[in-house]
């Protein structure tokens, strides 16, 4: 049997090679002892995230950030850029959503069986956590690329049996307990995931924390380097996703000298994570070389939130192949070939023809409404407009905002028939975030003679890719600041979906008034009150809604057509995770 030397790619008879060597569990053969060196010593970026997105069926994140993470271990493959991504296993998930009839959500755990998807890696170790040595082992998700790329997923598991009872349920649920639980779940993240790492012989030349839950990760590396911060900082970038402190990691210095004990020495935490309360934010930031907001609008407020850091901007993207459904797939290829792995030649859409983009379309909305049937057993008019609003249910999202005047929005669906679609769930402990459910629930019995609503229960990635493609107009209504990105609106640009939202994250810098979809309100710069700013919010979505967006849809087929091909040539051309990566290699990485 002949393999292939990984790399030079020569072809390499295992039985006659001296040189060999034993990574990711797999043993590989080269040509000479330089090939070897040189695949061992191949430089790589360990990208560090507390949940990941990779399937539905492997439940690992709970919304935009994990799904985010795994829109950049995808591009990463077709890029072939050198990453390695360690994650929790998460074994219990984060959430399954159940939804009463009166819209009361019922959450259990979402099990999943990693040995099903992945394998164990041989290498385990082990961390300190309140004076116990805690096994940590992996397993390994390889995703590949139609290019050849591969990116390496390394999903840590502390349910092992030499581990105590409690101990193994670490790695049981995403953002479960309490802060001691919190924190222990990080000291695997951050800590574990580097001795994985080094157990597994790589050779890491930058760290890339996506957010502040694996910022510990510093902590060894300071250790490995002598207790010099600037050795630290040169291998480490973190990207912040967070725009307000109050949702920052903090941990008493009580808990964490409890589950750390002398293990890293109390003052070097205080000088690099806050004197009062250990920031996983602020340990981030102090000992990073780069560091990075997810849109501008993020970068201007963390700066606000962190004066005398350098803090930049690199808009977040999604990964156009993913969230283009298969009649838009189609379509791109007969018009625009190689749009797949250079997503920005989307801005050559103008070619397509508007009957078959229109085609297209409606097929996906078809999907989307024989979906929601056989979930709910809800009848949806394909010809009537329809609205889709989809994402974490948390207070400050305003799910219901639309419902604010009921009469008014009765009044502008006799003007046009609307009909509307939900998704989203709740943190098991975010009653805000529950009640909203309910209201919504409130609603559609309230409404269910005049507007036809369905709401669909246990939202993951396979539910999002028909929904942002399968509705007309996609609606999102954040409290400013507090939507440092989203993604979602992006996602439903791919398919020609119309955004309409509220001036914050990714939209400030995508919207360009009637010409990529709307605005809702005043932007977020503008000094108003509260109480303004909500009546603006109010007006403009309802008076675009009835003046602008039902009239254009129902009665100018034509400059509906400009807009979905603006959408497109304008929105998703630029907004996607190849363009994100890019700049992440030469910004972060070189």
């Amino acid at each position: 049997m002949v393999v292939r030397d990984p790399f030079c790619g020569m072809p390499v008879d295992p039985e006659k090679s001296k040189f060999k060597v034993e990574v990711w569990g797999k043993v590989y053969y080269f040509c000479n002892e330089r090939c070897m060196h040189g695949f061992l010593e191949a430089p790589r970026i360990a990208y560090f995230s507390m949940e990941i997105g990779i399937k539905s069926e492997i439940p690992t994140y709970s919304g935009g950030l994990g799904v985010l993470a795994g829109d950049t271990i995808r591009s990463s493959a077709d890029l072939k850029i050198p990453l390695v991504a360690v994650t929790l296993v998460s074994r219990k998930g984060y959430l399954k959503q159940r939804i009463t009839e009166k819209g009361e959500q019922i959450g259990s755990p979402d099990e999943w069986n990693p040995s099903k998807f992945m394998s164990l890696l041989p290498s385990d170790v082990r961390v300190r956590i309140k004076g116990r040595d805690i096994g940590i082992r992996a397993w390994l998700y390889e995703h590949q690329s139609l290019t050849g790329g591969v990116v390496p997923v390394v999903f840590l598991d502390t349910d092992i049996e030499k581990n105590a009872p409690e101990d193994r349920a670490i790695t049981d649920y995403l953002y479960g307990g309490d802060d001691k639980y919190r924190l222990k779940q990080e000291i695997v993240l951050g800590i574990g995931g580097i001795k994985i790492l080094e157990a597994l012989n790589l050779n890491i030349k930058k760290y890339h924390m996506n957010e502040g839950h694996s910022s510990l990760l510093t902590l060894e590396l300071l250790r490995n380097n002598g207790m010099n911060p600037d050795k630290v900082r040169n291998q480490c970038a973190f990207t912040t996703h967070t725009p307000v402190e109050a949702a920052f990691d903090k941990f008493s210095y009580d808990t964490v000298q409890e589950l750390l004990e002398n293990e890293y020495p109390l003052e070097i935490l205080k000088e690099f994570g806050g004197r009062d309360r250990l920031n996983m934010t602020l340990l981030a930031l102090n000992l990073s070389q780069h560091v990075n907001g997810v849109t501008t609008a993020h970068m201007n407020y963390s700066q606000k939130l962190f004066p005398g850091y350098h803090i930049s901007a690199i808009t977040n993207g999604v990964y156009s192949y993913l969230w283009t459904c298969q009649y838009f797939r189609k379509l791109y290829d007969k018009y625009i070939p190689g749009w797949a792995n250079e997503p920005e030649l989307l801005v050559r859409v103008d070619p397509i023809p508007d009957d078959e983009l229109w085609d297209a379309h409606l097929l996906a909305k078809n999907d989307l409404f024989n979906f929601c049937k056989e979930r709910t057993d809800i009848e949806l008019d394909i010809d009537i407009l329809t609205i889709g609003f989809a994402r974490r249910a948390t207070e400050y999202k305003r799910a219901t905002l639309l419902f604010s005047d009921l009469m008014r929005l009765k009044k502008i669906n006799k003007r046009g028939k609307i009909q509307l679609i939900f998704a989203g769930k709740a943190h098991p402990k975010d009653l805000g975030g529950k009640m909203l459910i309910k209201k919504i629930y409130d609603y559609m019995t309230q409404l269910k003679d005049e507007i036809t609503i369905v709401y669909l229960e246990n939202y993951n990635i396979d539910i999002a890719t028909k929904l942002t493609s399968g509705v007309d107009v996609w609606l999102n209504t954040p409290l400013p600041p507090f939507e440092a990105s989203g993604t979602s609106g992006m996602k439903a640009a791919h398919n020609g979906v119309m955004n309409f939202s509220v001036l914050d994250g990714w939209w400030i810098e995508g919207c360009i008034e009637g010409v990529t979809g709307w605005s809702i309100g005043p932007p977020p710069d503008e000094i108003i009150g509260d109480k303004e700013r909500r009546t603006r919010e109010l007006d403009d979505l309802y008076s675009k809604l009835e003046y602008i967006i039902i009239p254009t849809f129902y009665k100018m087929r034509d400059e509906w057509m400009d807009l979905m091909t603006n959408s497109i040539g304008k929105i998703a051309y630029y907004f996607n995770s190849h363009r994100m990566m890019r700049r992440y290699v030469t910004e972060a990485y070189l």
